[in-house]
């Protein structure tokens, strides 16, 4: 007599992660827009030449105001989306109106001779060693993560530090996990945030500034976790 072999259960999107990566980034990592501003800029200017005219003043400007943004990120705090459509409206404005006084410094009213003697200027290899300068920094942070991030698996969570890959092992059952978006300009740039994980059993939380992506990053660990805890109710 035959039998039935058994249905095969199909591999859907919704499995469980096996392992989850989770790397704490440095705040750097936000100054790629003035990276991205830079590699641009000295790509024009070595296509266009090094000359001084609206356009060359035009684009250094634009530079200087994408610059400045991202040290306000570096220097303050977004906690509500409020705050930052004002700011964006305020930076909005600023550089339009910095623009315009480029381009027709009779409007500038008692301000015309401010605008008319302020041409900002940078050439292209201005820009060429700056972006060599960011990117050269970035490889190091790539590098240097490789020897800092932490795993989690369905039983344990991992910590890989170390120039020799020390290893810090934490139980993972029982493991409560917080996520805090304390900044929403930089939650817009690169969806990051705050990661705190408490292993039970601990006296002190880990917590993981400038997760990447920290929106699936915690849901993956919350779909861990669950699937853990059913399996552990089902053998019980």
């Amino acid at each position: 007599m035959s039998t039935t072999p058994p249905a095969t259960t199909p591999v859907t999107k919704d499995e469980v992660p096996a392992r989850i990566f989770l790397v704490s980034y440095p705040k750097i990592i936000f100054l790629y827009p003035t990276f991205l501003m830079s590699l641009i800029s000295g790509i024009i200017f070595s296509f266009r030449g090094d000359a001084q005219d609206a356009t060359a003043y035009a684009l250094t400007s634009l530079f200087l105001g994408v610059f400045t943004m991202n040290l306000i990120v570096f220097s303050f705090d977004f906690p509500r989306t409020t705050s930052l459509t004002l700011f964006f409206f305020i930076a909005a404005v600023v550089l339009g109106m910095f623009l315009t006084f480029q381009f027709r410094p009779e409007w500038a009213g008692i301000l015309k001779s401010l605008f008319t003697a302020l041409h900002p200027f940078a050439n292209s290899t201005f820009f060429h060693l700056f972006s060599f300068i960011l990117g050269t920094i970035y490889i190091v942070v790539v590098f240097n993560l490789q020897f800092d991030y932490w795993e989690a698996r369905p039983n344990e969570l991992l910590h890989h530090h170390g120039l020799w890959s020390d290893l810090e092992r934490f139980p993972a059952p029982n493991l409560r996990i917080a996520k805090e978006i304390n900044d929403v300009f930089e939650y817009l740039l690169l969806r990051s945030g705050r990661l705190v994980l408490t292993p039970s059993n601990e006296p002190r939380a880990i917590v993981l500034d400038n997760v990447l992506f920290i929106d699936r990053k915690e849901r993956a660990l919350t779909k861990m976790l669950s699937a853990l805890q059913v399996q552990l109710r089902t053998e019980n």
